[in-house]
């Protein structure tokens, strides 16, 4: 009989303090004020004191359901969740505005559900969101559009200055981990397509270790990602977000953390940001600030 693998407790440097801050008042007010649904909420980030209070803000676009039901993601899924807000666009570009961000991340759920994916609706929202705020920067995160290149090519048309999609995983956990519709591969060719159809656009990938994948099988992954030639990467603990979700299997030291951000510097990557901590739109500013 097969033993179940053993969970860790969880260590003394993944510990957070509370959000706390006249900013993270401000846009905590303000978002539920317009009924916009911030990823650090939904998500559960534990950088979302951090982010909000230096000028940084994700919002999660089409809704706060998703279509798909990825094992280590906290975001609730239906198969058929409400039509997305028209507004949300105008919505997102006054509060960023209000708010004087310097750097907004746009995310989003899943919605198979609709014809084209929700690609026109997340096109409108960065177009929006640009024309109101000329000098802020905007990183968006798109799905993978079911394969659909065409709608990733919707997003080009008025592009963020950051396109990112996160592979997630390794190779092998891909299954596991993700929904049934997600596909190691075919997320390696949405991010390499981006590259095709528009090689100046600066692209961006993730991954969540701690899953149960080898030291090898996350340096595979990281060549996989520079391969397609992405330019920022960021590598982060995963954090068992309910009991429902995969455990974690392992945790790996900021020690570990370091080494493998310098291995990804070296293999090219212009920005790499690994931590215990660090997620997707952690610090999603700093590359650019520095360049400044």
């Amino acid at each position: 009989m097969k033993e179940t693998p053993k969970r860790q407790a969880k260590p003394d440097w993944l510990k957070v303090s509370l959000p706390k801050g006249p900013e993270f008042r401000q846009i905590s007010e303000l978002t539920r004020k317009e009924g916009l649904a911030t990823v650090c909420e939904e998500a559960k980030c534990p950088n979302l004191g951090e982010c909000w209070s230096s000028g940084t803000a994700t919002f999660m676009l089409l809704g706060e359901v998703c279509t798909r039901a990825c094992r280590f993601c906290s975001v609730e899924t239906a198969a058929r969740p409400a039509a997305p807000d028209p507004q949300e666009p105008i919505k997102i570009a006054r509060t960023a505005k209000a708010l004087k961000l310097k750097y907004l991340v746009l995310t989003c759920v899943d919605r198979d559900d609709l014809p084209d994916l929700g690609a026109a609706h997340m096109a409108k929202v960065v177009e929006q969101v640009q024309s109101a705020n000329p000098e802020l920067m905007v990183e968006l995160l798109a799905p993978d559009f079911s394969g659909r290149l065409d709608l990733l090519e919707l997003l080009l048309e008025h592009p963020p200055l950051v396109l990112g999609h996160n592979l997630e995983t390794v190779e092998r956990l891909s299954k596991l981990a993700r929904d049934p519709r997600c596909g190691y591969r075919q997320s390696l060719e949405v991010l390499g397509h981006i590259k095709k159809y528009s090689p100046q656009q600066r692209t961006k990938s993730s991954l969540l270790l701690g899953l149960g994948e080898s030291r090898e099988e996350t340096l595979q992954a990281m060549k996989d990602l520079r391969e397609a030639q992405v330019d920022f990467l960021t590598l982060g603990q995963y954090l068992q977000p309910t009991k429902a979700k995969l455990p974690v299997l392992r945790y790996l030291s900021p020690e570990e953390f370091t080494e493998l951000g310098q291995l990804g510097r070296e293999m090219g990557f212009a920005y790499v940001a690994s931590g215990p901590l660090v997620r997707s739109s952690y610090r999603a500013f700093e590359y650019f600030m520095a360049k400044q």
